[in-house]
C-alpha cells in the first residue's frame, strides 16, 4: 500500500469519526436542522426509524464505523461507499445556504456545502480505488482471455495431432486388408 493511502485514508476519515461521534452521543443539537431532511425520506424507506433523533443517531454510527473501516483500510472501498451515501443528507440538512438570509451567514453555509462537496468527491475515488491490485472487472476480462488463449492452444494442438494419427490409421487399415 502507498503512503498516500496509507495517510490519506485516516485523514479522509478524520471528518467523519468526530462527526459521527457527536450525531450518537448529542443527536439532539442536529435534529432540529436534520428534520427537513429526514422526514422524507423516512417516508419513503420504512427501515429507517421514525425519530429524527434516531435517524441521527443511525448516520452518526454509520459515519463512525464507516469512517474508521476507512482509516484501517479494512473494506475501505464498501466504507467509502457508505460514508458517501451518508454524507448527502447531512450536507443537505446543515449546509442549506441558499436559504440564509444574511450574506455573511450564506458565505459561510456556502463554504460547508462545498466542503462537503469536496469530500463526497474523495470518498468516491476512495470507493473506486483498488490499492493498485487489480480490479475484479481486469481480473475477470484477464482470465476469460487467458481462457480463450488456451482454447484455441488446445484446438490447433488438438487439429496438429489429428492430421498424422489419421493417416496412421489408414496406414494400419489398408496393411491389414
Amino acid at each position: 500500500m502507498s503512503l498516500l493511502r496509507v495517510l490519506g485514508r485516516p485523514m479522509l476519515a478524520s471528518m467523519f469519526l468526530a462527526g459521527g461521534l457527536d450525531a450518537v452521543r448529542n443527536p439532539q443539537n442536529v435534529a432540529p436542522l436534520a428534520e427537513s431532511v429526514v422526514r422524507p425520506v423516512t417516508d419513503r424507506v420504512p427501515a429507517l426509524p421514525d425519530g429524527t433523533e434516531d435517524c441521527v443517531r443511525l448516520n452518526g454510527a454509520v459515519q463512525v464505523v464507516g469512517g474508521l473501516l476507512l482509516a484501517t483500510g479494512r473494506m475501505s472501498r464498501p466504507a467509502a461507499l457508505a460514508l458517501a451515501v451518508s454524507l448527502i443528507p447531512t450536507t443537505l440538512a446543515a449546509h442549506r445556504f441558499w436559504e440564509e438570509e444574511d450574506p455573511a451567514q450564506r458565505a459561510q453555509q456556502r463554504i460547508h456545502f462545498l466542503k462537503n462537496l469536496s469530500m463526497l468527491g474523495g470518498l468516491l475515488i476512495a470507493a473506486d480505488d483498488t490499492g493498485a491490485a487489480p480490479s475484479l472487472l481486469w481480473r475477470s476480462r484477464h482470465t476469460a482471455r487467458e481462457l480463450r488463449r488456451d482454447a484455441h492452444l488446445v484446438r490447433r494442438s488438438v487439429r496438429a495431432g489429428a492430421a498424422p494419427a489419421a493417416a496412421a490409421g489408414r496406414i494400419r487399415a489398408k496393411l491389414s486388408c
